[in-house]
């Protein structure tokens, strides 16, 4: 059954301006063309498939400004080209913009939600007739063009952040490669079982250095054990490469004895033991007293002197993808306390721990910071997209 077209309504101060039309007036929508891949030749011209540019070719045979809508797989998906390009078969293409602003077309189609007219469980398809009636409010050319000058100038922002985040994000990488290989004074390395690491560190397991020891889960059918919990509890879910300063669920001081959880102080480390898809292997920081569920490892020195927990931190952040290895299991690879004590640690003197650490830290809040705006940008975006495409708000209201 097709989704059943809804109005895009518009508040009254709108109506003497803005005009309602069926959607096929607004846009024409025609499917794409065919291109397997063993037809694509190398060329300037984008190919837009259901999901957006899928490849380049030498021939184009829609013209730029354009764009595409996902039809099949990711229906609805909007994608705008500035160039000529080819539209797949898999995309819906605009073949008639009616003279209306092809920017603001792209912002409007997004704001429709047109994938909220797919049909088809296995494969979403998007059938064009399904909302070619339906009635949609446009503003007058003048404001389309004023509307797609606001969202743009924010999405530029937005992609702006994005780049800056992946440059940040990239540099910490290299460094970490560069630390847990060269260590800081770019002194001669020795082979080792966890590859090249410089000649001064001490290779041992972790469990020579540190404790470790998982929590447990209070029986959820005891009421006691979780009404009104007030002692935050860790499950693996919220173990993100983050500092932990609060939890999703509480449980009471019966819940802690009358379970394997266990009481960690502030500070403590924790691993992921369980978990799917990239969950497994991921370890994250307390920053509060708190218990965990017995899928969750918590790592602590034995000596800070010798070892920090920020050090093995990040020294378990950079060897993520072998920590996963590690894991057992048929379905589901999960690790344990003995895999995590034998897992190797190569280990410089306190002093370049500190520098190594420091170092990282002052990325990781630069990264947090730069998350943070790029949150609130994307909030920002949705919110104007929303204002401007209802006319609560008139895009010469705004100065951007």
């Amino acid at each position: 059954m097709s989704a059943k077209p809804k109005e895009n309504r518009i508040p009254s101060r709108a109506d003497r301006d803005w005009t309602t039309i069926p959607f096929g007036e607004f846009a024409t929508l025609q499917r794409g063309k065919d291109l397997t891949k063993s037809q694509f030749r190398d060329g300037p011209f984008p190919v837009g498939g259901s999901n957006g540019i899928i490849g380049y070719h030498d021939t184009a045979i829609a013209n730029g400004p354009g764009i595409t809508v996902g039809r099949s797989g990711s229906a609805g998906k909007v994608t705008y080209f500035e160039q000529d390009f080819w539209p797949h078969n898999t995309a819906l293409y605009v073949k008639d913009f009616h003279g209306n602003d092809p920017l603001f077309t792209r912002y409007f189609f997004s704001h429709l939600d047109l994938s909220r007219f797919k049909t088809g469980a296995s494969v979403p398809t998007l059938d064009r007739n399904t909302f070619k009636m339906l009635p949609v409010a446009v503003p007058p050319l003048p404001e389309q063009k004023n509307i797609a000058y606001i969202l743009s100038t924010v999405q530029q922002a937005l992609e702006a952040q994005e780049r800056i985040i992946q440059t940040t994000t990239e540099l910490k990488k290299a460094l970490m490669h560069k630390f847990f290989t060269e260590g800081m004074r770019n002194e001669p390395q020795k082979q080792t079982d966890v590859g090249p690491i410089p000649v001064s560190w001490k290779l041992c397991k972790v469990g020579d250095v540190a404790r470790i020891q998982s929590g447990g889960t209070p029986a959820r059918d005891t009421p006691e054990n979780w009404s009104e919990g007030t002692i935050p509890w860790v499950k693996t879910g919220e173990i993100d490469y983050c500092i932990i300063q609060d939890t999703e669920e509480k449980i009471t001081p019966d819940g802690l004895s009358n379970s394997a959880a266990r009481l960690f102080p502030a500070g403590t480390l924790l691993m992921a033991m369980y978990g799917q898809g990239i969950t497994r292997g991921r370890v994250a920081l307390l920053a509060i007293e708190a218990a965990t569920n017995q899928a969750c490892a918590s790592i602590t020195p034995t000596d800070e002197a010798e070892v920090s927990s920020r050090f093995l931190y990040y020294w378990f952040e950079y060897n993520y993808e072998n920590l996963r290895k590690l894991g057992h299991g048929a379905n589901q690879r999960n690790m344990n306390a003995a895999l995590i004590r034998s897992f190797p640690l190569a280990l410089p003197i306190a002093a370049q721990q500190t520098v190594i650490v420091d170092t990282l830290a002052a990325l990781d809040t630069k990264l947090r910071l730069l998350l943070r705006k790029l949150s609130e940008l994307e909030t920002l975006f949705r919110a104007l997209l929303h204002e401007l495409m209802t006319a609560k708000t008139r895009a010469n209201e705004l100065n951007i």
